[in-house]
């Protein structure tokens, strides 16, 4: 199942670091940022909750990158 976020950051290095930490995510198949649409669009493996994965990638973004956003 894919889902699209919306998402608040500053840089586009910063847009590489979120989408690293989200990929790095536990539940999540793939995951890709994209800066200019302020857009994460993720990719969960089968049978895990959405909700719950992302949860977890919004924690792991704010660990590499503390002024971002991830609305879910």
């Amino acid at each position: 199942m894919k889902k699209t976020y919306k998402i608040e950051v500053d840089c586009a290095n910063c847009a590489n670091k979120m989408e690293e930490a989200a990929k790095n995510t536990a539940g999540v198949k793939a995951a890709t940022v994209n800066f200019m649409a302020l857009k994460m669009i993720v990719e969960f493996e089968e049978g895990q909750d959405p909700k719950a994965v992302m949860e977890q990638v919004r924690k792991n973004c704010k660990k590499v990158e503390d002024d971002c956003e991830v609305y879910l």
